[in-house]
C-alpha cells in the first residue's frame, strides 16, 4: 500500500512538471523593444514613398487605396526595432501584433510584410511585388488600412515592416 501511494505521488509530481507549461507558450518573448508608441509616429520620405507606391499599385489594379493609420505604424516601428535588435528579418511575435491591432485598432484581419537591405522605396516595393506571398498581401482587396516602419541598423542597412489590416 505504501509503495502504491509513493508511486502515485511520483506520477503526480512528474505530471505536474511535464504539463505545467502553458500551451500558448511558443518560446518567443517580448522585450521592451516592441512597445507601441503612437504619440511619436512620424513618416520619413521613404516611408511616405512606400505608402504611395503601394497605393499606386493597388489603384492600377482597380483596388481601393489604403489609409495609413498611426497605430499600425507604431506597431510596425516596434517590430522593426526588434528585428534590428535580434539581427534578423522575421515575423516573431506576429500573433501578438495582430491581437494588439484587433484590440486597439478594430482590425478584423492582419497581414505583414518585412524586408531587409533595400536602399529605396521602389526597391523594397518591387521586392515585395516580385514575391508571390508578399504580393498577395499588398493586393488583398479586403485590407482597408496600413502602416510602415523603416529603420537603419549600425551597418547602415534598412529594415522594413509593413502591416495591413481590415477594419
Amino acid at each position: 500500500m505504501k509503495t502504491s501511494f509513493l508511486n502515485l505521488l511520483a506520477l503526480f509530481a512528474v505530471s505536474t512538471i511535464l504539463f505545467s507549461c502553458s500551451p500558448a507558450d511558443d518560446g518567443i518573448y517580448f522585450e521592451n523593444s516592441e512597445v507601441v508608441n503612437t504619440t511619436n509616429v512620424t513618416y520619413t520620405t521613404m516611408e511616405n514613398d512606400i505608402l504611395a507606391l503601394v497605393n499606386a499599385h493597388r489603384t492600377s489594379l482597380g483596388l481601393t487605396s489604403l489609409a495609413p493609420l498611426d497605430i499600425i505604424s507604431g506597431v510596425a516601428d516596434g517590430h522593426t526595432e526588434y528585428m534590428i535588435e535580434v539581427g534578423s528579418v522575421n515575423h516573431d511575435n506576429f500573433s501578438q501584433r495582430a491581437q494588439n491591432l484587433m484590440d486597439n485598432a478594430g482590425a478584423k484581419t492582419v497581414g505583414e510584410n518585412v524586408a531587409y537591405g533595400f536602399s529605396t522605396a521602389e526597391g523594397v516595393v518591387n521586392g515585395w511585388l516580385n514575391s508571390p506571398e508578399h504580393k498577395s498581401i499588398i493586393e488583398n482587396p479586403n485590407y482597408t488600412h496600413f502602416g510602415i516602419s523603416t529603420e537603419t541598423n549600425k551597418e547602415n542597412r534598412n529594415y522594413f515592416t509593413q502591416i495591413f489590416i481590415k477594419k
